[in-house]
């Protein structure tokens, strides 16, 4: 199965007009850096993804992003919504849920208050066959080109959720990252305080272990890792 990657801009929840362009990106640059020592994360792939993310952004200057357990579950129920379907991430058949959805479903399976949602500044999505480590991911499927790092530094963003998740136990693997320009005590407000989790897939700031991604990675037989073919789409709205 190819590696499929969608990176765009949202400025609002309401729906409006967009412009879709797929195409196959070549675009050489500079990694950015992935040093996150200093950040203290759980055991959780979505954590570290979260940190990794903060280290480059206060790397380049940009302030630190509050890590919303809301907003990361909505990444997760985003992902779901998906149900497995990697081809429906990117390219000419790229499909995403109806923004009707954030208040209809993703929120209610939070346990989010429909009324304390705020806008999605930005989203990086992606799909693929092979499980890669949070970094990995990062540096080289999420970051691509000059788009997702206009995404990345924007100053928009105030409050970012990451989520993971593989589907039935093994491949293919979702990543997303959602980022918001809410304020960070008061927007996707969790019903009771604590965000319902969900399983499979991992989300970031709920205070959860949860390290199953790296087993969904061993599962994987070692004939279909070899043969992973990566190709990359990007999709702009």
């Amino acid at each position: 199965m190819a590696n499929i990657l969608l990176v765009l801009n949202i400025s609002s929840l309401l729906p409006g007009k967009r412009v879709c362009a797929p195409s196959i990106l070549k675009v050489g640059f500079s990694r950015v850096v992935q040093n996150f020592s200093t950040i203290k994360v759980t055991d959780n792939p979505a954590d570290e993804l979260v940190a990794v993310l903060n280290s480059n952004r206060t790397a380049h200057k940009s302030s630190a992003l509050y890590s919303n357990p809301g907003l990361a579950c909505i990444a997760l129920q985003y992902i779901k919504a998906y149900q497995g379907d990697c081809g429906a991430v990117g390219g000419s058949d790229a499909k995403k849920p109806p923004d009707s959805q954030f208040a209809e479903t993703f929120a209610p399976n939070c346990g989010v208050q429909v009324s304390s949602l705020s806008s999605i500044t930005g989203r990086f999505l992606a799909c693929q066959s092979k499980y890669p480590e949070p970094a990995e991911a990062f540096n080289h499927i999420l970051i691509q080109d000059s788009k997702s790092l206009d995404i990345l530094y924007s100053k928009n963003h105030t409050e970012v959720g990451a989520a993971v998740s593989g589907s039935d136990g093994g491949g293919p693997y979702f990543w997303c990252v959602l980022f918001s320009n809410g304020k960070a005590n008061s927007s996707f407000a969790l019903e009771g305080g604590e965000p319902k989790v969900s399983r499979p897939g991992c989300f970031s700031g709920a205070n959860d272990v949860c390290s199953g991604a790296n087993s969904w990675f061993h599962s994987i037989p070692l004939w279909l890792s070899a043969v992973a073919v990566v190709v990359t789409f990007a999709c702009c709205f």
